[in-house]
């Protein structure tokens, strides 16, 4: 596997302060208050269990494309061009630049946003879980980070744990949110959220470096080193 799983965790932790910005709202927003404490904290890992559901559904299709990739060009190449797209994505984030999205897919987006204001309206656990599982699906760059490193695993399997497991790493503060919103302040997410683009960078460098075969132990081992590991 070219990334480790512990990447996922870490990406999940740091980029939680992103997802605050971005899913805040929404977070902030669902069908719970004037509930029981039971009913609030049931409901609310609902919701964040459900947005890793569709994140690992997700990776397991960027693993299955990974593992395509892979047997065109070989693990090497996959490394590399996951590097690529998520280094791409980081730039154009810092520079505030958004996706050119095809038309069908922000119709798919704008469809996806109508539906989740229907349901916000159902008071009941199974609307939070759908609530959750549509929120998986909108557009944002972090999780197209992620998708890129479950990618490079080159496995549905693997691409879909990384995943959830990058799901469960965002729900900690998503999960807080409801209940201590007002702790989050602008300038404490602001000093946090630097904190996303050096490892997300980091990340993306340090998957080219792999792919690049140039025999660094760990960081960039030969393929010849590697193959002779797994056949000890």
């Amino acid at each position: 596997m070219s990334v480790p799983l512990w990447t996922a965790v870490l990406l999940g932790l740091l980029g939680s302060l992103h997802c605050i910005g971005m899913c805040g709202p929404i977070a902030l927003a669902l069908p719970v208050n004037n509930r029981s404490r039971q009913f609030q904290i049931a409901g609310i890992l609902t919701y964040n269990f459900a947005r890793a559901v569709t994140y690992s559904v997700l990776g397991a299709l960027s693993g299955l494309a990974g593992k395509t990739i892979s047997w065109m060009g070989g693990q090497q190449v996959l490394s590399v061009t996951a590097g690529i797209i998520i280094l791409v994505l980081l730039i154009l984030g810092v520079a505030g630049e958004k996706l050119p999205l095809p038309g069908k897919l922000l119709d798919f987006y704008a469809a996806v946003r109508k539906t989740l204001g229907k349901l916000f309206k159902d008071k009941t656990v199974k609307g939070l879980f759908l609530i959750g599982l549509l929120n998986g699906l909108l557009p944002c760059g972090l999780v197209y980070a992620a998708l890129a490193g479950a990618g490079a695993t080159g496995s549905a399997w693997m691409g879909a744990l990384f995943m959830f497991i990058f799901g469960i790493g965002t729900m900690p503060a998503m999960f807080s949110l409801p209940f201590a919103g007002t702790y989050f302040s602008p300038a404490f997410r602001g000093k946090l959220r630097k904190l996303v683009p050096v490892f997300v960078g980091t990340m993306a460098l340090l998957l080219i470096l792999r792919g690049m075969d140039l025999g660094i132990p760990y960081i960039s081992p030969s393929s010849e080193h590697e193959h002779a590991c797994c056949h000890r």
